[in-house]
């Protein structure tokens, strides 16, 4: 094993833990309290994005850069060509922490919805509880094994659409006017660099006469 991908794997174990530990004590604060409706919201809301992350994850394994070359002159296709360059990475991060992160919080709504069903009678309780967990768990794949096929074939789409959305994301907004400020930044730095070395010249010239 590579020491980059060592790195990598043992950077995912940081976060999935972190996250994990985060988003758990979330749910179990705020979650109990939720209505039905809320809780029926939420788990078809994590069990989608689940799916979703599930779908790129594939559609980048799948794809090879040559692929994408005929979208260069599109929006998004530099992201594009990293998050090909970066396939281990980017499969390990939708697949298994996005994923294993909403099956804690689709559960946890599971939980939630449960709870907010009022059940008197323990062996209700534990036959709801059990059926409500194997729905969660049974949609999430199937909507992950019905979306697969569709990654796979057009892997190409799914990767450039994620590429442009990041491209267009508030996160890529804010990186971008970053790197405009250093550039401006930069820029009056190599101005007054040269201003020096124009005043410098020129005293040279008045000393030599």
């Amino acid at each position: 094993m590579k020491k980059n991908n060592l790195r990598w794997a043992f950077k995912t174990l940081i976060l999935s833990i972190f996250l994990s530990i985060v988003f758990s004590v979330v749910s179990q604060s705020l979650f109990p309290n939720l209505s039905i409706f809320l809780s029926l919201f939420i788990i078809a809301f994590f069990i989608v994005i689940s799916v979703i992350f599930d779908m790129i994850s594939v559609a980048v394994t799948s794809i090879k850069i040559e692929q994408i070359e005929k979208y260069s002159k599109q929006k998004g296709y530099q992201t594009a060509i990293k998050l090909c360059q970066n396939t281990e990475k980017v499969s390990s991060f939708c697949g298994d922490v996005v994923g294993d992160i909403c099956g804690i919080l689709s559960g946890a709504g599971g939980v939630s919805l449960v709870l907010n069903m009022h059940l008197q009678d323990e062996t209700i309780y534990f036959i709801v509880t059990c059926v409500v967990s194997a729905l969660i768990a049974g949609l999430t794949i199937f909507g992950k094994a019905v979306m697969k096929g569709y990654s796979v074939d057009k892997c190409e789409n799914v990767v450039m659409k994620t590429a442009s959305i990041m491209e267009t994301s508030p996160l890529a907004l804010i990186k971008g006017i970053k790197f405009r400020k250093n550039k401006v930044g930069n820029k009056n730095k190599n101005n007054d660099f040269d201003d020096k070395s124009k005043k410098s010249e020129n005293a040279e010239k008045i000393l030599k006469k």
